[in-house]
């Protein structure tokens, strides 16, 4: 397979954040690549990662200084020579320079200059991502092709964890590899005009006013597909179950609880939806009834009735196959602990879904409460996919390849 980064000219830019060590990785992921990397650091980042690291793995000069080396090169033939620039990692005051223009360093008058698409990784305190200034200024980079890439829910600076970590270097090079790929367009916008309703998130079935049944997915890789339909162009309301994590640029949120929540929800959207990913771990069962107070510990241990809760993804396929549909395209999720690929074929078909992707969660470093995952994705037709361990948001992308290639056959 060709390398889409080969011979290409990457502007890294480096901002001072506590993440920019990261950068030096990415840095030499895109050297490994066959990239051409031009870093520019900002006054912040030098404080946290000097020029000469770059410089060792690079063999390549490294800029800071707007006034420095201009008969080799000015700011202006910089930005204009870059195939594909990447802020890594981008501060709050870096997102707020560059959404409102400003340009009083070498890194901001050289993005002005650069007429290459252009991707921007945010990392921060969640509190700091999560003020209103910050969004705003995230989604109007966002509005105008920017690629907003992250960030991910994890540990931050001074034992703190939350949304604001910055995305690893690997799915930072993936990203710049499909952008590359798909020509002078910052993205790929091939759900440009679709609709995508994806649910995220575990369900969860009330016992009582303060118990309930649940289980252990944090909703991160629902978030992410919903992150990556959206950078793909598409109108993406995203159904979730109780989660923490932050609502990705431009997504619909709609919060849900339980099961039944769920499915009208997504029945409600189903008009107009193209393609609906279903990832949220949907409760299997329910209490019959659930207490209208709060069960005593005195009392002795409840007998709790279970019945069965709706098969959202099953209703929806019988109701397509009921109409004669093709559209939408239907996405399931299968987590598995034994004869994972097996039982996930069972489910295909029995689902009537057109693609079923399949994840291990027994294993300690994928699926559940983690960032990776691994999965193979089988669609109706036979197809398989088997993609390794690798951050959800790639994980997010593949699946979306294969359901794109579906809705445009």
């Amino acid at each position: 397979m060709d390398e889409p980064l080969a011979d290409r000219r990457v502007l890294l830019g480096v901002s001072g954040g506590i993440a920019a060590y990261k950068a030096v990785l990415l840095a030499r992921l895109l050297h490994g690549a066959g990239a051409e990397v031009d870093v520019v650091l900002t006054a912040g980042a030098e404080r946290f990662v000097g020029a000469a690291t770059f410089e060792g793995i690079l063999a390549r000069p490294v800029r800071s200084d707007v006034f420095a080396d201009i008969p080799r090169e000015t700011h202006v033939a910089a930005g204009r020579a870059a195939d594909v620039a990447i802020v890594y990692p981008a501060t709050a005051h870096t997102l707020a320079r560059l959404a409102h223009g400003l340009a009083d360093d070498l890194l901001t008058t050289t993005l002005l200059a650069a007429t290459c698409p252009l991707v921007v990784a945010p990392a921060m305190h969640t509190e700091m991502w999560e003020h209103g200034a910050t969004r705003h200024n995230a989604e109007l980079l966002a509005s105008r092709g920017v690629h907003v890439l992250g960030p991910d829910d994890g540990a931050l600076m001074g034992g703190d964890t939350g949304p604001g970590r910055l995305v690893e270097p690997e799915t930072a090079l993936h990203t710049l590899r499909t952008v590359v790929a798909g020509g002078p367009a910052l993205e790929r916008s091939d759900l440009s005009g679709r609709t995508v309703v994806v649910t995220a998130g575990g369900t969860r079935e009330p016992v009582d006013p303060v118990r309930y049944l649940g289980n252990r997915s944090s909703g991160r890789m629902g978030f992410a597909v919903a992150a990556a339909a959206a950078r793909r162009g598409a109108r993406v309301h995203l159904v979730a179950a109780p989660s923490e994590l932050t609502t990705p640029a431009t997504v619909t949120r709609h919060d849900v609880v339980t099961a039944d929540q769920m499915r009208q929800a997504v029945f409600a959207l189903l008009g107009e939806a193209d393609v609906i990913v279903k990832a949220a771990a949907v409760a299997d069962f329910r209490p019959v009834t659930a207490a209208a107070t709060k069960l005593k510990k005195g009392d002795g241990p409840p007998v709790i009735e279970l019945t069965a809760t709706v098969d959202i993804l099953a209703e929806l396929g019988a109701e397509r196959a009921a109409a004669g549909a093709t559209t939408p395209v239907l996405v399931g999720f299968a987590a598995e602990t034994d004869d994972a690929e097996a039982n996930g074929l069972v489910k295909l078909r029995n689902k009537q879904a057109d693609i079923l992707v399949v994840n291990d969660v027994s294993a300690a470093d994928a699926g559940f409460e983690v960032a990776d995952n691994r999965v193979v994705i089988l669609d109706r037709d036979g197809g398989r996919w088997s993609v390794p361990l690798a951050p959800k948001a790639v994980i997010a992308d593949r699946i979306l390849d294969v359901a794109v290639g579906r809705l445009t056959a």
